[in-house]
C-alpha cells in the first residue's frame, strides 16, 4: 500500500513511535518475505520497540530467518517467537544489543533453540551446567561455537534483566572456568604422554579469579605443576609447560569461528620473562624473596579452576599467609597508591575522559580501594578475604571499616559502571573500556540500561554522577590516612602499644622520644570516646609530624589543641571524617611557631582546616572582612571592646592565611604542593593587606564612634604605603601609612587637627595593647619630613609641602600609595594630588636618577645587619627585594606618565607592564620576578617558622630545615636550598646592575 503524496504511512509513524531511527529501512524489512506472516502483528512491533536498538534487532531477526535451512524451520521460529514471550524477549533483546551474537546466530541458525528453555535451573547456571554445554566440543572450532551458544544464554538473561550485573559477571567467570577445563582436556587428549608425567593446575587470577568477569577480557592465569610420583621433575615441568601452552592456544588463537579470549599468564612470577609453569616450591621461594607489592595484591583473587584442583588448593593455602602479610611490607600503602597513580598517568590524554575502567572515577578506583582495605584489615579479619569486589565491599561495611552509606554508594556506582562496561563490550564482543562517542551507540547503550526518555543525555548524566561519587569516595577510602599507620603495625596489634611507641618515635625522627611518649600516653590513654578516636588518629598523625622538620613540636601542639577542644563533639569528628582536616592540622602544627601560636589563642579556628562548607582555607574578600569587623564594632560596648573584637577577627584570618600557605606549600596526599610560587606569594600578600585594611577601618570606626559619635569633625583617610599600599604585606609586616584629613565645613582647622591627631593616637594605642591577639603596628615614618614632620596633615598642607619641598625619595615612596580606609573621596583626591609627583610628565632627570642610586647604595651599606651574609639577605642583599623593587620603581618614575600599565602599586604587576611596554626583556623580567617571589617566600617562611620577622635564613638547623620544607626542598637538602637562593639572587643582581645602575637612557 502506497502512502498519499506528502504524507507518511501509518506504519512509518508507528515505527518512529516504537523507537526505530530508520523507519524507511524498517518498513522494507517488515515487508520482506521472511516476515510476511507477522507483518501486521502488533506483538512483534511492541517487542522490537522494547529492545535497546529496534533497527538492529529487526535486521538481526530477518538475517536469522533468512539463515533457516528450510521453510519449516522458519515457520517454527516465527511460531515460537509469537507464542513464547520468554524466547521473544531473550532473542530480540540479544539481537538489539549485540551484532556479534547476531552474526553467530546467522552462522548457526539452530542456536536460537538455546534460548527457548526457561526452567528454574536455566536461570542461574553454574560451572557444571556450562561444562555440560561444552561437553560435545572436540576441537578448538567446535569449542568456540559451544562457547558462543552458552554466552548467548548469559547475554539473554542479562539484557532482559533476569540477572543483575554481579550475577552475569559470575556466570561469565563460571563459563570461563568450564572453557579452561574443556581446553585443558583437549590439550591432554592431544598429548597423553605429557599428561601422564605431571600434575598441572590452572589458577584463575584477576576478574576470572574474583568471579566477576567481563564479556570480553583477558583471562589471567597462573600455572602450577608437579611431577607425578616416580617421574623426573624437570621432564614433568616441561610436559606441563607444553600442556599449558597448548591450552592457551586453544582459547586464544583465531579460527574460522574467531577466538574465545586471550589467556594471559603474565601475572606469574617474573612475568613474561619467567617460566610458564613452576612447582609449588618454586612459587613460594619467589614470593618469599622477590615478589613486589602488586603481586601480593594480585594474589588476593587467586582461585584454582582447572586441572588438578587438589594441587590448586595446596597452592592457594600456601600463598594466602603471604598475601595477608603483604601490608606489613615497608612502604606497602605508598606502593599501592603509586601503582594506582601510575595507571592513571599512563592513560593516553585523548582517552582519559572516556576511560570507564582506568580513568579517575572508574572501575579500578573502586577495586583498588577495596583491595587496599582488604589487605590492611584482612590480616586480622578473615571475613574480608573475598576475591569478589562487591562481596568484599559488603564485608568491609559489615565490619565497620567503611561507612555503610559510603559502601552503599560505591556498590551502586560499581554496578552501574560494570553494567555500562558490559553493554559496550557486548555489542561487538570486543575488549574495550572506552565509552563510545557516536550518538547511535550511546543511544543503544542508554536504552539497554533502561534510560528511554533521552538516552544519550541521561547516560552521560548517570555516568558522570556515578564517576564523581567513585572519585570522591576513592580518595576518602583509598588514601585514607589511617591505613599507613595500621599497615605498619604487627599482626594482632590493633593500636600502638606504649612499649612500641618509643622505638617507633625514634625511627620517625623525634628528637625527644621520652617527652613525645608522655604526650602520646596523655592523648591515647583511657576509655573515653575521645581517647578511642585519638588512638585511631595518632598513628598517621605521628607519620605526618615526622614528615615535617619538627615532629616534636607537632605532637606537642596537637596535645595542646586536643586538650582545649577534646570535649567539643565536632573537633574529633572533623579530624576523623573530613579527608583533609587531619593532614592539614598536622602540617600546620609542625611547620613552625606562628600558625600554632595563632591557633592556640583560639583553638576553635581548627574548624577552618576542614573541607566542608565553613569557608575552609580560601581567603575571604576584603568586603566580607570589613563587614564582619564593622558589625562587631557596632555591637561592642566601647572602643576598647570593639578593637579587641577586630583584633580577634584579624588573628583568626591570619591563621587562615598562614594555614592555607603552609598546606599549599607542603601539599597533601590529595592535592600536590602549589606549583606556582608567585600565586602563593600573591595570595598571602593580598590576604594580609586586605585584613590589615579591614582592621584599620574597624578601629577607625570604633575610635570615632566613642569620641565623636557618628561623625568626626574632619574628613579622615588612611593611605597605605610601602608593602601595605602594594598589597604585598607579609605576616610580620608593620602597616606603613600616611594620615590625611580635611576639616568639615564650619569646623575650625585647629579643632579638626586635634581630632585627627587624637584619632591616630587612640588607634595606635588600641592596636598595640598587650593581649592574646598579635599587635598591629602603625608606621607613619614615610610622611613628609619623616619622623620630624606632623603625624597628620590636611590635604592642603600635603599639597603645599609637595609643591615646595618634596624630595625625590618622597616621590619614590608615593609610588606605593593607595587609600585603604576612611573617607573614600578624600583618599581619591589625595591620589589625584600625588599622581603628577610619582608619574612626572617629563620622567626623571639624570640628577634625580643619580640621587636614587646614591640613596639605595647608602641604604645597602647602612642597613645591612652586622655579621649578616649579604648574599643570603632576602631584603637588602644582592638580588633581594630591594634590588628588584627599586629597579621596577625607577621604571615607573621614568615611564609611568606615558605607560598607563606602570601606574600600579604592585611590584609584579608593574614588572609585567614594563615587559609588555618593551622596557625590559622577557628573560630579564622573568629573572627579576623569580627572585622577588623567592625572597618574599623566604621572609614569609622565616616568620612562619620562628614566629618573628626576619630577612635572613635562620641559623638553627631545625628552623633552617623547616624553611627548606616550606620552600619545597626535601629533608637533607638545605644546602640545595641555599645554593638555589644564591643562584637566583645572583642572576637577578646581574639584571639590576644593568637596569638600575646601568645606562641612564634605559
Amino acid at each position: 500500500m502506497t502512502a498519499a503524496p506528502g504524507r507518511r504511512s501509518s506504519t512509518f509513524t508507528r515505527l518512529l513511535r516504537h523507537g526505530f531511527t530508520d523507519a524507511s529501512a524498517a518498513e522494507r524489512l517488515l515487508d520482506s518475505v521472511e516476515l510476511a506472516p507477522l507483518r501486521d502483528d502488533p506483538v512483534l512491533l511492541d517487542a522490537l520497540g522494547a529492545t535497546a536498538d529496534p533497527d538492529l534487532a529487526l535486521l538481526g531477526l530477518v538475517r536469522l530467518l533468512e539463515a533457516q535451512p528450510h521453510p519449516g524451520a522458519r515457520r517454527e521460529l516465527l511460531d515460537t517467537l509469537i507464542s513464547a514471550k520468554p524466547l521473544r524477549d531473550r532473542l530480540l533483546g540479544v539481537l538489539g544489543a549485540s551484532t556479534a551474537l547476531a552474526d553467530h546466530l546467522a552462522r548457526h541458525p539452530d542456536d536460537w533453540q538455546a534460548l527457548v528453555t526457561y526452567e528454574a535451573r536455566d536461570l542461574h547456571p553454574g560451572v557444571a551446567e556450562f561444562e555440560a554445554g561444552l561437553a560435545q566440543a572436540d576441537d578448538p572450532v567446535s569449542l568456540r561455537v559451544a562457547y558462543r551458544r552458552c554466552l548467548l544464554s548469559i547475554a539473554a538473561r542479562d539484557v532482559c534483566g533476569t540477572t543483575g550485573v554481579a550475577e552475569s559477571a559470575a556466570e561469565l567467570a563460571d563459563l570461563a572456568t568450564a572453557t579452561l577445563r574443556a581446553a585443558l582436556g583437549l590439550a591432554r587428549a592431544a598429548a597423553p604422554e605429557d599428561d601422564a608425567l605431571c600434575r598441572l593446575t590452572v589458577i584463575a587470577m584477576g576478574k576470572c579469579g574474583g568471579h566477576e568477569l567481563n564479556y570480553v577480557s583477558d583471562v589471567d592465569v597462573i600455572f602450577v605443576g608437579e611431577a607425578v610420583e616416580g617421574a623426573d621433575e624437570t621432564k614433568a615441568i616441561r610436559a606441563a609447560t607444553r600442556l599449558a601452552s597448548h591450552m592457551m592456544r586453544i582459547c586464544s588463537e583465531t579460527t574460522v569461528e574467531g577466538s574465545i579470549w586471550p589467556v594471559d599468564a603474565n601475572l606469574r612470577p617474573e612475568g613474561r620473562n619467567g617460566p610458564l609453569v613452576r612447582t609449588l616450591a618454586s612459587h613460594l621461594a619467589y614470593y618469599q624473596r622477590w615478589a613486589k607489592t602488586w603481586e601480593f595484591q594480585a594474589l588476593l583473587k587467586a582461585r584454582p579452576v582447572a586441572g588438578d584442583l587438589d594441587l590448586g588448593a595446596e597452592y592457594v593455602e600456601a600463598v594466602q599467609p603471604l598475601v595477608w602479610k603483604a601490608a606489613e611490607r615497608e612502604n606497602f600503602v605508598a606502593d599501592v597508591q603509586k601503582m594506582r597513580r601510575r595507571v592513571v598517568e599512563n592513560i593516553p590524554a585523548a582517552e582519559v575522559d572516556r576511560q570507564l575502567k582506568l580513568g579517575p572515577g572508574g572501575l579500578r578506583d573502586v577495586e583498588f580501594a577495596v583491595q587496599l582495605l582488604q589487605l590492611v584489615h584482612g590480616r586480622t579479619d578473615p571475613s574480608l578475604r573475598s576475591g569478589t569486589t562487591l562481596d568484599a565491599l559488603k564485608a568491609l561495611a559489615a565490619g565497620g571499616y567503611v561507612g555503610r552509606s559510603d559502601a552503599a554508594q560505591l556498590d551502586e556506582a560499581y554496578r552501574f559502571l560494570r553494567s555500562l562496561e558490559h553493554r559496550i563490550q557486548l555489542f561487538r564482543l570486543r575488549r574495550t573500556h572506552l565509552v563510545p562517542e557516536e550518538e547511535a551507540e550511546l543511544r543503544r547503550i542508554g536504552r539497554s540500561l533502561g534510560l528511554r526518555t533521552d538516552p544519550v543525555a541521561e547516560l552521560h548524566r548517570e555516568w558522570r554522577r556515578h564517576a564523581t561519587v567513585v572519585r570522591r569516595l576513592h580518595e576518602k577510602l583509598f588514601y585514607r590516612p589511617l591505613l599507613d599507620a595500621v599497615a605498619q603495625l604487627a599482626t594482632g596489634e590493633a593500636r600502638l602499644s606504649a612499649e612500641a611507641a618509643r622505638e617507633r618515635m625514634v625511627a620517625l625522627g623525634y628528637a625527644d622520644p621520652a617527652s613525645a611518649l608522655r604526650h602520646l600516653e596523655a592523648l591515647a590513654s583511657g576509655v573515653t570516646r575521645k581517647a578511642a578516636i585519638q588512638r585511631t588518629l595518632l598513628p598517621v598523625l605521628l607519620g605526618w609530624f615526622a614528615d615535617s622538620a619538627d615532629p616534636d613540636a607537632g605532637l606537642l601542639n596537637f596535645r595542646k589543641v586536643s586538650d582545649a577542644l577534646g570535649k567539643t563533639p565536632w573537633y574529633l569528628r572533623l579530624l576523623r571524617d573530613e579527608g583533609a582536616a587531619a593532614q592539614n592540622l598536622a602540617r600546620v602544627l609542625s611547620a613552625g611557631r606562628l600558625a600554632p601560636d595563632l591557633l592556640m589563642r583560639a583553638p576553635e579556628a581548627v574548624a577552618l582546616l576542614g573541607d566542608g562548607d565553613g569557608g575552609g582555607l580560601s581567603p575571604r574578600p576584603r568586603a566580607h572582612l570589613e563587614q564582619e569587623i564593622l558589625a562587631a564594632v557596632k555591637r561592642a560596648d566601647g572602643a576598647a571592646q570593639a578593637v579587641t573584637a577586630a583584633r580577634g577577627v584579624r588573628r583568626r584570618e591570619l591563621f587562615r592565611t598562614a594555614a592555607a600557605d603552609i598546606v599549599g606549600s607542603y601539599g597533601t596526599e590529595e592535592q600536590p604542593a602549589e606549583a606556582d610560587q608567585g600565586a602563593l606569594v600573591d595570595r598571602v600578600g593580598a590576604a594580609v593587606s586586605d585584613l590589615t585594611a579591614a582592621t584599620l577601618a574597624g578601629t577607625l570606626r570604633a575610635v570615632v564612634r566613642e569620641g565623636w559619635g557618628d561623625e568626626l569633625p574632619t574628613r579622615f583617610a588612611i593611605i597605605g604605603m610601602g608593602r601595605f599600599g602594594g598589597h604585598e604585606l607579609g605576616y610580620g609586616s608593620d602597616a606603613d601609612v600616611l594620615f590625611v584629613h580635611e576639616p568639615r565645613d564650619g569646623v575650625d582647622e585647629r579643632e579638626a587637627s586635634q581630632a585627627a591627631n587624637k584619632v591616630v593616637s587612640e588607634m595606635r594605642r588600641l592596636l598595640q595593647i598587650p593581649s592574646a591577639d598579635p599587635p598591629l603596628l602603625i608606621d607613619a615614618d614615610l610622611r613628609p619630613e619623616g619622623k620630624s614632620g606632623p603625624l597628620v596633615r590636611t590635604l592642603t598642607s600635603y599639597a603645599a609641602y609637595y609643591r615646595r619641598w618634596s624630595l625625590t625619595w618622597e616621590s619614590h615612596a608615593l609610588l606605593r600609595a593607595e587609600p585603604v580606609a576612611g573617607d573614600e573621596d578624600l583618599g581619591r583626591r589625595f591620589i589625584e594630588l600625588i599622581d603628577p609627583l610619582r608619574y612626572p610628565a617629563d620622567g626623571l632627570g639624570d640628577e634625580a636618577v643619580r640621587e636614587i642610586r646614591r640613596l639605595k647604595a647608602r641604604m645597602e651599606r647602612e642597613r645591612m645587619p652586622r655579621g649578616a651574609d649579604p648574599k643570603l639577605h632576602a631584603k637588602l642583599g644582592p638580588g633581594g627585594l630591594s634590588d628588584v623593587e627599586w629597579t621596577v620603581q625607577l621604571l615607573q618614575l621614568r615611564h609611568g606618565a606615558r605607560e598607563p600599565g606602570l601606574r600600579t602599586t604592585r611590584t609584579r604587576e608593574a614588572l609585567a607592564a614594563a615587559r609588555s611596554a618593551g622596557l625590559i626583556t622577557d628573560e630579564d623580567a622573568a629573572t627579576l620576578d623569580e627572585a622577588w617571589v623567592l625572597a618574599t617566600r623566604v621572609r614569609n617562611a622565616v616568620m612562619l617558622v620562628r614566629g618573628r620577622a626576619g630577612d635572613t635564613f635562620p641559623s638553627d638547623p631545625r628552623e633552617l630545615a623547616a624553611v627548606g620544607r616550606y620552600l619545597g626542598h626535601n629533608p637533607g637538602h638545605v644546602g640545595d636550598m641555599l645554593d638555589g637562593y644564591r643562584r637566583t639572587a645572583r642572576r637577578a643582581r646581574g639584571v639590576v646592575e644593568e637596569m638600575f645602575y646601568g645606562a641612564t637612557e634605559r
